[in-house]
């Protein structure tokens, strides 16, 4: 009788493990990193938050809305917000941007820190709303950390 009761036990903790949701990248270091890739696919976030702002706006103009579709656009909105947020803080400042007590790398990681708090503000914000300038200031930011992030002489993986 014991043994069934562990043995029971055990399957349940099996069954609560397989249930935890697991999300890219690792942290610990696999030395696989493609941060150029991770820049696109920021942009490509922002592309399709914009896309679903634009059709959330254009769905909720019509005397009978779908709210079906208006829903869906909602939270497609809202998932590539999040993923966009996942890239700048679990990528970007959990693995890639490094603590330095170097003047100069310190003062290029605060900078990276800077754009990439911002970007996670921006992302926030364009979940709450529909406002255009959002789009305006996630694609500038995600500039300007493209371009305080890779210079070409001191980018290394």
């Amino acid at each position: 009788m014991k043994e069934i009761k562990v043995l029971a036990l055990v399957c349940l903790m099996f069954m609560g493990f397989g249930s935890i949701k697991s999300y890219a990248h690792c942290e610990i270091p696999c030395g696989i990193y493609n941060d150029e890739a991770r820049v696109k696919m920021m942009y490509e976030h922002i592309q399709t938050i914009e896309k679903s702002m634009k059709l959330i706006i254009e769905l909720s103009a019509v005397e009978k809305p779908d709210y079906n579709q208006l829903i869906r656009w909602v939270n497609n909105k809202e998932e590539h917000a999040n993923k966009l947020q996942a890239i700048a803080t679990q990528y970007f400042m959990f693995q890639r941007v490094k603590l330095s007590d170097d003047p100069v790398m310190k003062a290029k990681s605060m900078k990276q820190l800077e754009l990439l708090h911002k970007i996670c503000v921006y992302a926030m914000k364009a979940k709450q709303s529909t406002d255009m300038e959002m789009i305006k200031k996630l694609n500038n930011t995600v500039h300007g950390f493209d371009h305080a992030y890779f210079i070409k002489e001191e980018h290394k993986h």
